[in-house]
């Protein structure tokens, strides 16, 4: 468990370097287009890709935190033990959303790179953002997986 926490962690920190990377490109790019008239050639498209990997980035210390949203209000006052298993079901459950997640995005990323796709105006490689995607995915899916099984107080213990 020690392992994929760590992994969770490192993504996270990425995908927080990468968000402030595009906030002070955006923040140039805006200021030089008010002030001195020079803006950063697709910034707009750079947003895009860098804010979709690192959504992904994200998920796998979410799932670690347990932030998904739980919606309790029908089983707050049901036994611990009865939302114990719920929240083990609902973690299955979105491993396996994951897991598809996962697969629809390798898919898409093979699609991306036959087809040679970019962005509009850079031409940015879109396979590229599929493959920064599909690793914290996956790891998502085996952090779900594992708290669903082994259920999250096996979690808890290293994501301090």
């Amino acid at each position: 468990m020690r392992v994929l926490t760590l992994l969770a962690k490192l993504c996270a920190i990425l995908a927080g370097l990468l968000m402030t990377v595009v906030t002070l490109m955006t923040c140039a790019s805006l200021i030089g287009r008010n002030t001195v008239g020079f803006t950063i050639a697709g910034d707009f498209e750079l947003t895009g890709v860098v804010t979709g990997a690192a959504v992904a980035l994200f998920m796998p210390w979410c799932q670690i935190k347990r932030g998904n949203i739980i919606v309790d209000f029908f089983t707050s006052r049901l036994p611990d033990a009865t939302n114990a298993m719920l929240d083990r079901l609902g973690a299955f459950c979105l491993a396996l959303m994951f897991a598809a997640l996962s697969w629809r995005t390798v898919v898409g990323g093979l699609a991306a790179f036959d087809t040679q796709s970019g962005t509009m105006m850079l031409g940015f490689p879109e396979w590229i953002v599929y493959v920064c995607m599909v690793p914290p995915l996956v790891l998502t899916t085996v952090i779900a997986l594992g708290q669903s099984l082994a259920g999250f107080s096996l979690f808890e213990s290293h994501a301090e």
